[in-house]
């Protein structure tokens, strides 16, 4: 088993963590995925990962905190790893429903995971009806690295019916770690880091120096952020009844679409099928604050949209977040939409926005990598109401240990006082809505996951009758 060197936290890593220090955060992200026929046994299962942990070799570090506050943390190769501790068996009163399941997943996410492991929690549940069975996963947002490295399931799913063969070096087997590092070799990983950089920026001033023009390009280029920052910092987003503090405790909720309705939308009135999902997403808020009788007038929210860009740097992330209008007190459902349109339109303008596809394929099964890598993004969480991730997946089945993948409901975060969160996948033609809410300041969750229906139905109906409303062109975009 070869040996893993000392790795320091990054310090989008290290925020993550520091994160929880609020009791009501938890900065994991998962999924939960539900398959076709009988449950593999759990040692098959355990196997199973086992031997696809080589393809995701930061499932076997652990966090270690640095001596007396010396640096930052390590990535160490746990050397009590176990997979018993990791890969655990939970059961439904049978036959279990989907409503059952969604609040034994809810409570999975509700609790933290331990620090002193790896952090990450596969969990098979049976009981189900018609037999299935469920795999629920959390991971760390700060063990997926980012858009180059694969989350569990990505390493556990097969594109065939039939497991990909393991090499024998690859069998799961004894594993044999080193012992964590010492406080000594903390230390003296934190001087070498200190001393690189204190080596190398004087370097990159001078070389700035000597690219005068260039430097001078660069610091506007900052300037031209900072201005924007220090903008948007004067413009928060305006109060709302998502906008809460919250506590620990999680609902989850889903519903599902096919990805044909969405491109008809689209097809029919333009944009994209994100612009779609984001009017289907004010269709459902603005019905459910009409569900409890508040005021929507003139209410208009903001959204955070992550999106996919050309990474110009070798060293840039491929994502990037975006901003637009919630216009919740608009009534004509064809308004929203076009004012949504509009405005992604604008903010999209100035990114080398690409195909969301490019973030996957039908090998990849990326969401909830692409939620971690959103988690390092640096935002101004007063800027915006709602966080909606949409991620394509994979456009053909899918399976593990032979058993087909029926369908994914993506688990997204929740962060400072935000309520709901919401992300979306597509697999096999279908659009997947995960909706994961505070406990208590959510109870209506399903509300909203109705109103997603009901707000596609809508645009759906338009879209059939090739209608446009007259009053498009007479609604201005909304800025950012």
């Amino acid at each position: 088993m070869p040996t893993h060197p000392l790795i320091e936290l990054t310090a989008a890593d290290v925020s993550l963590l520091r994160e929880e220090r609020d009791a009501s955060a938890h900065m994991h992200v998962g999924g939960v995925s539900l398959f076709d026929g009988p449950a593999p046994s759990i040692t098959d299962l355990r196997t199973h990962v086992l031997e696809r942990l080589e393809r995701v070799p930061r499932y076997r570090t652990t966090v270690v905190p640095p001596p007396l506050g010396i640096g930052r943390p390590h990535w160490a190769v746990d050397p009590n790893f176990t997979i018993e501790f990791h890969v655990r068996h939970a059961a439904l009163p049978c036959p279990g429903d989907e409503r059952e399941l969604r609040t034994a997943a809810a409570r999975l996410f509700s609790q933290r995971l331990d620090r002193r492991r790896p952090l990450w929690e596969l969990w098979m549940i049976e009981g189900l009806e018609d037999g299935r069975f469920a795999i629920v996963t959390k991971s760390h947002q700060a063990l997926v690295d980012g858009i180059g490295a694969v989350d569990l399931m990505t390493a556990l799913l097969d594109a065939g019916s039939e497991p990909e063969p393991v090499a024998p070096s690859r069998r799961a087997g004894i594993w044999l770690a080193p012992p964590l590092p010492t406080s000594a070799q903390l230390v003296a990983s934190a001087a070498r880091d200190a001393a690189r950089v204190a080596i190398v920026r004087p370097l990159r001033l001078a070389a700035l120096a000597a690219r005068p023009a260039e430097a001078l390009a660069g610091a506007a280029a900052g300037a031209a952020g900072l201005g924007d920052r220090v903008s948007r910092r004067l413009k928060p987003a305006p109060p709302s009844p998502l906008n809460v503090p919250i506590g620990p405790h999680r609902r989850l909720a889903r519903t599902a679409m096919p990805v044909a309705d969405l491109k008809r939308v689209k097809d029919t009135f333009g944009g994209t099928v994100n612009d779609v999902v984001l009017a289907v997403v004010a269709g459902a808020v603005r019905a459910w604050m009409t569900d409890r009788g508040l005021q929507t007038d003139g209410v208009e929210l903001r959204v955070a949209v992550p999106v996919a860009v050309e990474a110009r740097r070798r060293e840039a992330r491929p994502i990037a977040l975006l901003h637009a209008p919630l216009p919740i007190g608009e009534p004509d459902p064809l308004v929203r939409f076009e004012r949504i349109r509009r405005a992604m339109s604008e903010a999209t303008a100035g990114h080398d926005v690409v195909a969301a596809e490019r973030l996957t394929s039908s090998e990849r099964f990326a969401p909830p990598t692409v939620l971690a890598q959103v988690a390092r993004l640096r935002f101004d969480e007063r800027r915006f109401n709602l966080l909606v991730a949409n991620v394509p997946g994979p456009t053909e089945d899918m399976f593990l240990l032979g058993r087909r993948l029926e369908t994914v409901v993506p688990v997204p975060f929740l962060s400072g006082e935000r309520s709901l969160a919401i992300a979306v996948t597509s697999y096999a033609g279908t659009a997947e809505f995960g909706l994961l809410g505070d406990l208590d300041k959510l109870a209506d969750i399903d509300v909203l996951a109705e109103g997603l229906d009901t707000s596609i139905a809508e645009l759906l109906t338009l879209a059939r009758r090739g209608r446009r409303s007259r009053r498009v062109r007479r609604s201005a975009p909304t800025a950012d």
